[in-house]
């Protein structure tokens, strides 16, 4: 420990007057964060890496010290944990090619994918839900899990290498890769399939790039400044592909870039000239880099995904038709009376209007018509005329419908036709908001509450007769009810289970216009030659799909505000007064929490450096000067650098309506941590490294301490009922303490026996392992060939919820009716699966 003596500090940072100052070039001088130029010179960096070997030396130990802590028993559970569902799910429609829909980037999610193919994960093993078994389907968990390992390793060089080229202690360094090491929450997270872990770890690395960049400022133009900031533009484009939290770091790096700039403005010495060249240098680096990383990780996610999977309904059908085993045939262009077409709606992602032979519970209590995502036989509708009904359209020629014509839409399958009348909707209840039904029965010609007017809103240009008769896929129209003045009209409402959550069907007297719009996808009709003009949709560009899947990765991820147990706002994660339950199973659990002495030094950090900062704007006020023994603008400039990152990535939150978690915090949390560094360094400045060593020492070990005190809900350890209860400081803490043993001996007793089925003696209820001497009455036994399992009891595994960014349904309406072909029954039990026993929290 003797090493952690050493001090190094920069001169003061260059908020003073920079023109006073012997430019290292003859026009400029921008050095604002760097380390001073005479001082650097003086180090003993010996290293090939630019180190002293001081420095070698800690951070070899603590990064042997972070992987023993990060991947300790990284095997254990050996059953899917929390939302390893959907990332792992995630990664096996990577391998199958089976398209799917999240409201993440996909960098992270190939980076598992990766590490499944490199253990030979073939896919198969479906992640469908909480506790399913890895071992006997030989799923390479631990090699997917280590992906978040490594890169949560990898946060503990980096943290140290931030905060000692930042130009502050040793010491300061040590404590604080050390803090970030026994960091419960951010442990837990580095031990599963999830995406926090690498989001922290670009984060971070993206932060000391430029902290690299910055301290070589006084260097423009020259290899490393061009190398630092090109690797801050890469850390950037990292980031962001792994979850839009990134745009956070986006803004961060943004406005520190600006500062700079504006700076560089207003000296006197930096020509037009000069100050464009470094505009483009750094649009060049932080702008361009970064989207050209986020576009190149969508054209491998669109490469890998060629195959229609059950994130299709999320997408356009223009989108669809690009997918393999999704296309559609070429259909008529001419729409008449007679001709059996589905109808579908423009502005959800609901799909097309449908009916099954299921009543509303409520209001008329007749046939329901929904949107429904799937082709299907039941969105089969015959456009009729409103006279004449009944008219033969197989021996007639083909009547065109026109802009104004007034129909009749009668179900194919069930005969009954599209109504509407005075009676609220199924669910939204709004006076403007009609049912609408399908209604009539044999022998029955129908009523005026059965007629729709056409009016065409768009039209393709291409196809000019579009635009005053209907045509397949190239007219746009709204269906106004004659007799009550609404339109038809959907919106992204879902059905109760009656319903099969599929999408509402309404009319409306004054809403959302777009959500009125419609368009007619497939035609077919019986007096039409078979060389009749065909039409199909025109298949989208790289560029057009990724922007489609991006908006509505936006829009999924902002309508994701239903609440959940374990949901927490903004306010809460900085007091740390909610955690996330991940696991119970074998009395042991997984709950997601911070080491307490970590989360709340850090928020003490921040209120610190407000304080301080608060202070000494009144004191300049006053006309005193604070000094710091020359080091008050270092710490002013970082410490102001590290609150702004905090701010950035914490602050936005408080202005989202949708779901948020504890781990939303974690980036917020690396640089609080940062910042305990620096407010250390700033009230130990004046005391002896012998000193400061031993207050970071006593920092140190408490927080290793607290650190084992909360460890079994780390790794799945061993707790009893009493020690748990200690551990339980806050009582919002919701870890279940009843979970575990009453003593940690039971642990040994309790552990499973596999014995020959040969030595087990069944007799009436009891169950004797003559070999071991146990008998275990009334349990539950599971037997594979000759070796059966003897477990204490069946474990309830399923009870946890996930809780991620992405969470949603990818395939939200599922009709529970045997009217659609099997291809679509597959492809709903294999989403219905994927929700079994995990209710959507909508996180992520």
């Amino acid at each position: 420990m003797a090493s952690l003596y050493q001090e190094q500090y920069s001169m003061p940072l260059g908020t003073g007057d920079i023109r006073n100052r012997k430019p290292r070039y003859k026009s400029y001088d921008t050095h604002l964060y760097g380390l001073d130029e005479n001082l650097k010179e003086k180090k003993s960096y010996r290293s090939l890496i630019g180190l002293s070997t001081t420095d070698t030396y800690n951070l070899i130990g603590l990064t042997i010290i972070a992987f023993f802590v990060r991947l300790y028993q990284i095997d254990y559970p050996t059953s899917v944990v929390f939302d390893e569902v959907h990332f792992g799910g995630f990664a096996a429609k990577y391998i199958k090619g089976k398209f799917f829909m999240d409201v993440h980037p996909p960098l992270a999610k190939l980076l598992i994918t990766f590490a499944g193919v490199l253990g030979g994960f073939d896919g198969n093993f479906t992640f469908n839900g909480i506790g399913m078994d890895y071992i006997e389907p030989k799923v390479p968990y631990v090699i997917m899990r280590l992906v978040s390992g490594i890169l949560g390793v990898i946060v503990i060089p980096i943290a140290y290498l931030t905060i000692k080229l930042a130009g502050f202690s040793t010491i300061a360094a040590f404590l604080v890769s050390s803090l970030v090491i026994f960091e419960n929450g951010l442990i837990t997270q580095s031990r599963l399939i999830l995406l926090d872990s690498p989001l922290v770890a670009f984060t971070a690395f993206t932060v000391l790039m430029w902290v690299k960049f910055l301290n070589q400022e006084k260097r423009p133009f020259e290899l490393w400044w061009w190398v630092w900031l090109a690797m801050t533009g890469v850390g950037l484009g990292l980031t962001v592909s792994v979850k839009w939290v990134g745009l956070f770091t986006i803004a961060f790096i943004g406005l520190s870039t600006i500062s700079g700039l504006w700076r560089l403005l207003g000296d006197l010495r930096v020509t037009p000239a000069l100050f464009l060249k470094h505009f483009i240098a750094r649009a060049l680096c932080l702008i361009i880099i970064p989207i050209a990383l986020y576009l190149s990780f969508f054209v491998l996610h669109f490469a890998i995904l060629p195959n229609s999977g059950t994130g299709d309904g999320f997408m356009s059908s223009e989108f669809q038709q690009t997918l393999r085993g999704h296309g559609m045939q070429d259909m008529p262009l001419d729409i008449a009376f007679g001709s059996s077409v589905s109808i579908k709606h423009v502005n959800t992602q609901g799909g097309y209007l449908h009916s099954h032979l299921h009543n509303y519970p409520t209001g008329s209590k007749q046939q329901q018509i929904t949107l429904y995502p799937h082709k299907d036989d039941n969105n089969l509708w015959i456009i009729q005329n409103e006279t004449d009904p009944e008219i033969p359209f197989s021996e007639t020629d083909p009547i065109w419908i026109h802009h104004n014509d007034v129909i009749r839409l009668n179900h194919a399958i069930t005969k009954r036709r599209m109504h509407s009348h005075d009676v609220r909707a199924p669910v939204t209840d709004a006076d403007y908001q009609n049912e609408v039904s399908a209604y009539g029965y044999d022998g029955f010609p129908g009523d005026a509450n059965d007629f729709w007017r056409v009016e065409i809103t768009d039209y393709d240009k291409s196809d000019p007769e579009s635009r005053e008769r209907l045509r397949t896929l190239h007219t746009k129209f709204r269906l106004y009810h004659v007799i009550t003045g609404c339109y038809l009209y959907s919106h992204k409402v879902k059905l109760p289970d009656w319903g099969f959550e599929q999408q509402e069907v309404t009319c409306v007297k004054n809403g959302h216009y777009p959500n009125t719009i419609w368009y007619i996808e497939s035609n077919s009709h019986p007096k039409l030659p078979d060389d009749a003009e065909k039409v199909n949709y025109r298949k989208p560009g790289f560029l057009k799909k990724f922007l489609e899947l991006n908006k509505v990765m936006w829009t999924t991820n902002s309508g994701l505000t239903d609440s959940h147990p374990y949901d927490s706002r903004p306010l809460s994660w900085i007091l740390l007064t909610r955690g996330i339950n991940f696991w119970s199973k074998e009395h042991r659990q997984i709950y997601l929490l911070g080491n307490p002495l970590v989360w709340w030094s850090s928020a003490f950090a921040i209120l610190i450096f407000i304080i301080a900062k608060l202070i000494i704007i009144l004191r300049e006020k006053r006309g005193y000067k604070d000094h710091l023994d020359g080091k008050k603008d270092h710490f002013e400039s970082w410490s102001g650098l590290i609150f702004m990152g905090w701010c950035l990535h914490y602050l936005p939150f408080f202005i989202m309506s949708r779901q948020l978690f504890l781990h939303h915090y974690f980036p917020s949390l690396y640089f609080a941590i940062l910042l305990i560094g620096i407010i250390f360094d700033l009230f130990t400045h004046k005391l002896s490294s012998r000193y400061k060593l031993i207050i970071a020492i006593i920092f140190l070990v408490a927080s290793v301490y607290v650190f084992t005190i909360f460890s079994p809900i780390i790794y799945g350890g061993s707790w009893t009922k009493s020690d748990c209860q200690k551990a339980k400081w806050i009582s919002t803490w919701d870890f279940e303490c009843q979970t575990y043993h009453d003593k940690y001996e039971d642990y040994l007793a309790s552990r499973n026996i596999i014995v020959k089925e040969s030595d087990i003696i069944v007799n009436g209820s009891n169950i004797v392992a003559n070999e071991s001497n146990i008998v275990v009455n009334e349990l539950n036994i599971s037997g594979n060939g000759s070796n059966i399992d003897v477990n204490e009891s069946n474990a309830t595994e399923n009870s946890q919820e996930s809780t991620t960014d992405h969470v949603f349904k990818e395939e939200p309406f599922v009709e529970k009716v045997g009217d659609h072909d099997e291809e679509d029954e597959a492809e709903e039990e294999e989403a219905e699966a994927e929700d079994n026993g995990n209710q959507d929290i909508h996180d992520h």
